[in-house]
């Protein structure tokens, strides 16, 4: 058991030494100079050793009084600062989010003011990585994953709406282009943007029209969506994508998309809690918002 003082022996001895006086302690405290005199005796007793200096009209602190009162105001300084700050922040849940990079920069991020605006008592902390966490470390809340994902124990897994999976490509490339882009076929006369990470290749998309003899060894490549989406932006190539992650671009009119009519639907991205935690409100509550903002989108 720790050997603690009364904490109104500390305050009423705090009060004094710092104000030079049993008074203005006792103003402060909203007691009688008598009770800050009784309290500080009682430290005294405490501790063991003599704290103030005292004649009819003064009161010095002892060496040893000097010496305790410097340790005394700094921890009371710093349970000042920790109710400070517990008072400021306090007042709101943290959520932290892990998910693959591509949905965080082109999708999740350009939507989380909407969902702060509807949750003000919710901050949301985003972290992006390829690789899995360990939901059951307790550092994370929600993690948000791309492809397949392992069964583990205590933690459930809910598949996100399926998405389209289509090519797209820069207003640029269709007006220059020495080839017209009016069916998958013509596909052949352009460069294709690999994306080698996703769960639809080029090749796997040109099977399932009636494969369509595309050139596969060539064309720029990346390991991240958002990569080969700018790539598509830059006028670079036609690049193979789920049309969640080209929203904004599609908006702003910086990629247009090609063969609406061949579009694949894929489930590509699920989102993973602790089976233990799924109803607590701060999850539950991004849970609902993120399904009801990509059933918003024009294809999920």
């Amino acid at each position: 058991m720790r050997k603690m003082p009364s904490l109104k022996s500390l305050q009423a001895f705090e009060a004094a030494a710092r104000r030079g006086s049993f008074a203005a302690a006792a103003n402060e405290l909203h007691v009688t100079a008598s009770a800050i005199s009784h309290q500080i005796r009682f430290l005294e007793q405490e501790v063991g050793v003599s704290l103030f200096h005292r004649n009819t009209r003064t009161i010095a602190l002892t060496d040893a009084g000097q010496s305790y009162f410097q340790s005394v105001s700094e921890s009371f300084s710093t349970i000042e600062a920790a109710t400070r700050d517990i008072e400021r922040h306090g007042k709101s849940d943290i959520l932290t989010v892990h998910t693959v990079p591509s949905f965080a920069a082109q999708w999740l991020m350009p939507r989380l003011a909407r969902f702060s605006a509807q949750h003000g008592s919710i901050d949301v902390r985003l972290y992006a990585s390829a690789d899995p966490v360990d939901l059951n470390a307790g550092l994370v809340d929600v993690d948000i994953r791309y492809g397949s994902v392992l069964p583990t124990r205590g933690v459930v897994t809910l598949p996100l709406p399926e998405e389209a999976i289509m090519p797209f490509c820069s207003p640029d490339v269709i007006a220059h282009a020495p080839h017209p882009l009016q069916e998958p076929a013509d596909l052949r006369h352009h460069t294709l943007i690999h994306s080698e990470v996703n769960l639809l290749s080029w090749r796997g998309w040109s099977k399932r029209h009636g494969d369509i003899p595309l050139d596969f060894d060539r064309g720029p490549r990346f390991d991240r969506s958002f990569m080969a989406i700018s790539a598509a932006v830059d006028g670079q190539g036609i690049c193979l994508e789920s049309h969640l992650l080209v929203e904004r671009e599609l908006q702003t009119g910086r990629l247009v998309p090609l063969f609406e009519s061949a579009r694949e639907m894929i489930g590509c991205h699920s989102m993973s809690m602790l089976k233990a935690k799924q109803n607590v409100p701060k999850i539950k509550a991004f849970q609902n918002w993120i399904l009801d903002e990509l059933m918003r989108s024009k294809y999920q």
